[in-house]
């Protein structure tokens, strides 16, 4: 596999004891910044009716659809170009899924993926948001404030996003906060449904 994520492996089975819940009611889902394509690889396979739609900048295509290609999925279409601050697909989906992506975009970015799900997410869609997030512009672990600091020192307009404001950048575009869920080595799935 190219492109192999450690992170993924890990988490991969604690986001998919989560979305357990919602998966059996949604067809199509579309990734955002799918990396390795492991997510999209695992889930399907254990929803395989799913239609699920990977998606990454035009640098990082090559490699996911070699992985998904590898794995040979019928379900999974071939993975998309998607820059949240350009081009979106026209089509609607029943949920949108990021994991570990607000915290290496810039806010700009944020709030182009929050603009984006508004138009791509259907009416009663979901989304589905994995990561590390502050609260109260506090930490929930000394290991994540060592990690901003990282981030913000490889790329100033990078780091951990305070929930309140993404909460808020969600409920802007049509989305309430249905679950927080505290999940492993100090990260959150947040979920979402738009109204």
């Amino acid at each position: 596999m190219l492109n192999y994520s450690e992170a993924c492996e890990r988490n991969k089975y604690a986001i998919a004891t989560h979305l357990d819940a919602y998966l059996p009611n949604v067809r199509s889902v579309l990734e955002v910044g799918s990396g390795s394509g492991q997510h999209a690889i695992f889930l399907t396979s254990q929803h395989p009716h799913l239609i699920w739609q990977a998606s990454d900048r035009e640098q990082y295509l090559d490699a996911l659809s070699i992985n998904l290609e590898q794995y040979g999925i019928s379900s999974l279409p071939h993975p998309i170009e998607l820059d949240v601050s350009s081009h979106w697909p026209t089509r609607q989906y029943d949920a949108l899924f990021s994991a570990n992506s607000l915290h290496i975009m810039s806010w700009k970015e944020v709030e182009a993926l929050f603009a984006g799900a508004g138009r791509a997410v259907s009416r009663r869609g979901w989304l589905f948001i994995y990561g590390p997030f502050r609260y109260r512009d506090s930490y929930t672990s000394e290991s994540n404030r060592e990690f901003d600091a990282w981030l913000k020192a490889r790329d100033s307009e990078s780091g951990i996003r305070d929930f309140e404001q993404v909460t808020q950048l969600a409920e802007q575009h049509g989305f309430a906060l249905r679950v927080d869920v505290a999940m492993p080595a100090n990260n959150q799935l947040l979920i979402w449904q738009r109204l």
